[in-house]
């Protein structure tokens, strides 16, 4: 069976020491640990700026890293195993342990614990960050800046409603690959929300369709509802009731929330017909 290099590391000339007796590489490797520290980066396809958009790694993520050079790290994320390629000056040696994690689509870091001060970057959903400290309504962070305390709750609580979590990226732009309030594509709002539950959710919709929930009969369509998901080839939609899909859509090029009958036919317009629906509860 031939290993998915999106979620295993190897190359023809280096390869995760997991994978010995697996694949053929002349060197095989542990990979060290580190920690994502801007607060999203793209994971490229190869080591250049103009290859494609994988993913995105979020601030306070953990990653392996088997190879450096030219300035670009060969990584495998810890959260979904993912693999490829990301700037080596977006990654830290430091670990700071999580005892947080952003709770909003996007908040503010700012210097100061002060509504007025300058904010010097943002902090997307599912961030996991450190807080030392509580100043007024803010937490300070280990790796320095305040953010508003009421976006971040402790690690182990979650949110419940994954549906609703997707619902906040209403009109959010698509972007393929991205993950976040500021662009996201529609593997990226499942996988988002998901998250945000507490759920283990694999990155593209391809893994989502194989991994996620039992499988309903398609020709049952008329008994899908609230938080099923809807499968075409290389897309993911999730139901908000029984008959409205919220997606990311490449069409709209935004996250939109419209009638399924209204999506079903404009991709079967194209050639694709929906593939399978699951239901995760």
């Amino acid at each position: 069976m031939m290993l998915d290099k999106r979620l295993n590391a190897f190359r023809n000339d280096l390869a995760d020491m997991k994978l010995k007796g697996k694949v053929d590489a002349p060197l095989f490797r542990e990979g060290g640990l580190m920690q994502m520290n801007a607060p999203i980066a793209t994971l490229h396809r190869a080591p250049a700026p103009d290859a494609p958009q994988e993913t995105q790694v979020l601030f306070g993520e953990t990653l392996r890293v088997f190879d450096v050079a030219e300035g670009w790290a060969w990584v495998q994320l810890q959260r979904d195993g993912y693999v490829g390629y990301i700037q080596q000056e977006f990654l830290s040696g430091k670990i700071n342990a999580a005892t947080h994690h952003i709770t909003v689509p996007s908040t503010l870091l700012y210097t100061k614990p002060s509504i007025k001060t300058q904010p010097v970057q943002f902090l997307p959903m599912n961030a996991q960050i450190s807080v030392t400290a509580v100043q007024d309504q803010f937490f300070e962070l280990a790796t320095g800046g305040v953010i508003f305390a009421d976006h971040a709750k402790v690690l182990a609580t979650r949110q419940s409603d994954f549906v609703a979590v997707a619902e906040q990226f209403l009109h959010t732009p698509y972007l393929w690959g991205g993950k976040s309030a500021h662009g996201i594509d529609c593997s990226g709002l499942v996988q988002t929300s998901l998250h945000a539950c507490g759920m283990a959710c694999p990155r593209d919709a391809d893994m989502q369709e194989a991994e996620l929930g039992s499988p309903l009969l398609i020709n049952n369509i008329d008994s899908v509802k609230r938080g099923d998901l809807i499968f075409w080839a290389g897309h993911v939609g999730i139901m908000q009731n029984e008959t409205t899909l919220l997606h990311a859509s490449g069409h709209q090029m935004l996250v939109v929330s419209e009638p399924l009958a209204i999506a079903n036919e404009r991709t079967k317009a194209k050639g694709k017909d929906i593939t399978r629906i699951k239901r995760l509860t």
